[in-house]
């Protein structure tokens, strides 16, 4: 049920506008790898908390692929009962410390308030929560006090691998976590910037979850390290390892030295902020003219690294048009809008260019110096399918010496657990699932961007969470998780 608000919160967001934390100074956080904002005043928090309205229906929780009971813990804060806004929080989402820094908010897209003032500030109210119960010791290992005798294993540890383990933890199952890379983390720990999610916050939690019993296998790649009769010892397998293949952009030159993944870009960077071995060779911006190709947050991602490694320059290119300033008729509230944004990486500097398509790499011995573009027009044919025209006499040089590829992923990689597990895939080349993450593997599951495809590290939570509970169900005959959305806590009878 949802709290009443008091009396006097029925005007504040009449009252007062949004706010935010303020931001480091772009001199300062380029000088480090460290979190943009400033810590926000507490009685700032009040008032931000004061804005969420007695809507009736409150639209977003259907923004929140979690569905986050948002009005209530808002209601909390405002009324300063930190610790029950905590345990609602909590009850539906099983790291907000991540969402409260990472999450693009669709929820604050569907926001009532948003049809006409600014929308509740409802990630930076998160955040706050679960900082503030961390600073009051209420966030401390629990171990379940039931254990069912049944072992799971997990493959990969990034947010939906994460979510799946802590919730069949929670269910009495012992799992055990397995990730190729060095530590836990995934893509929160080697694909996400220092600057937008600092590593100790991960670390905080991987800590956590070991303390209430679940085993991480690092540097373990499985299909490789570990054998398909290794996994049968296990009564389940929940794939969790991310959509990780990235498009290419197979085009004349692009054999030439200093043409890169993002990711292989960006992770070589987390590495060297955490102090890790960067096995392979040092991909680096300094003194280079860089150009991203691709404009979505793995591109923007990499113009922020560039300028934290002294680039000579960094430019960012998207083959699509440059999106409207306002929400488009074809999106109507409450969906998310696709329109113009700039993150914190663009404040920091970045030449930006839309409806450009790269034709050609050109260079030497020594390695890239230059691309070719084009300018292109972007419509529909009769089918709705897309169609791209080039622009004639809009060929131009720029001037390059590494490019890094960010137009996203096709999938997961083949090699692996999906081969030698022989796990179906689907038309997209995602993990082919049914509607409880099964796989035609009898035991073996799947969530998260591998079977989802390249999405939201909130809707890898919630696929880690929803599959969990097929996989309780699995193996008890019956699932004592929370459905999605629902705040009850799983309570096992001893067997």
């Amino acid at each position: 049920m949802m709290t009443i608000m008091s009396k006097d919160k029925y005007r504040a967001f009449l009252e007062n506008p949004r706010e935010l934390p303020k931001k480091r100074s772009v001199e300062e956080r380029l000088g480090d790898s460290l979190e943009i904002y400033t810590e926000f005043p507490i009685e700032k928090v009040y008032t931000q908390a004061s804005r969420c309205m007695d809507c009736g229906i409150p639209f977003c929780h259907s923004g929140c692929p979690l569905g986050n009971r948002i009005p209530d813990w808002n209601n909390l804060v405002y009324k300063k009962n930190w610790k029950e806004a905590y345990i609602q929080l909590r009850s539906t989402n099983n790291f907000p410390e991540f969402t409260g820094r990472i999450c693009p908010a669709p929820c604050e897209s569907a926001c009532v308030l948003g049809l006409v003032e600014d929308p509740v500030t409802i990630e930076q109210i998160e955040k706050e929560i679960i900082e503030y119960a961390f600073r009051e010791g209420w966030v401390v290992p629990e171990v379940p006090e039931v254990r069912t005798g049944k072992r799971v294993a997990v493959i990969g540890s990034g947010p939906a691998g994460l979510a799946c383990a802590d919730q069949l933890n929670k269910a009495g199952h012992t799992v055990t976590v397995f990730e190729r890379d060095e530590s836990p983390g995934g893509l929160l720990r080697y694909g996400i910037p220092d600057f937008k999610l600092e590593k100790h916050v991960v670390e905080r939690r991987v800590d956590l979850m070991k303390a209430e019993g679940i085993v991480f296998k690092t540097g373990v790649h499985v299909g490789i390290d570990v054998s398909y009769e290794e996994l049968q010892d296990f009564d389940a397998t929940v794939l969790c390892i991310g959509a990780t293949k990235p498009r290419d952009l197979p085009i004349p030159g692009r054999e030439l030295e200093g043409i890169h993944f993002a990711w292989d870009f960006l992770s070589q960077q987390n590495k060297r902020v955490s102090s890790e071995s960067v096995h392979n060779a040092q991909i680096t911006a300094s003194g280079k003219d860089v150009i991203v190709i691709g404009g979505g947050d793995t591109g923007s991602d990499c113009v922020g690294t560039s300028n934290r490694q002294e680039a000579a320059s960094v430019t960012q290119f998207e083959l699509m048009p440059v999106p409207p300033n306002e929400r488009p008729e074809k999106q109507p509230w409450p969906y998310y809008p696709m329109i113009l944004r700039s993150s914190t990486s663009h404040e920091e500097g970045v030449d930006r260019h839309w409806s450009i398509m790269t034709k050609r790499f050109e260079g030497n011995e020594k390695g890239l110096q230059s691309l070719v573009t084009v300018d292109v027009s972007v419509s529909t044919d009769a089918n709705g399918r897309m169609k791209i025209e080039e622009v004639h006499g809009s060929e131009k040089t720029w001037p390059a010496q590494l490019v890094l590829l960010a137009i996203g992923y096709a999938g997961p990689e083949k090699n692996g657990v999906v081969d030698v597990l022989g796990v179906a895939l689907n038309e997209r080349g995602a993990i082919s699932t049914d509607d409880s993450y099964a796989t035609n593997v009898p035991g073996t599951f799947a969530a998260g961007d591998g079977r989802r495809g390249q999405s939201l590290v909130v809707w890898a939570i919630s696929e880690g969470r929803e599959a969990a509970r097929s996989v309780d169900s699995y193996l008890m005959g019956a699932s004592s998780l929370p459905k999605k959305g629902s705040g009850d806590m799983p309570r096992r009878a001893p067997m």
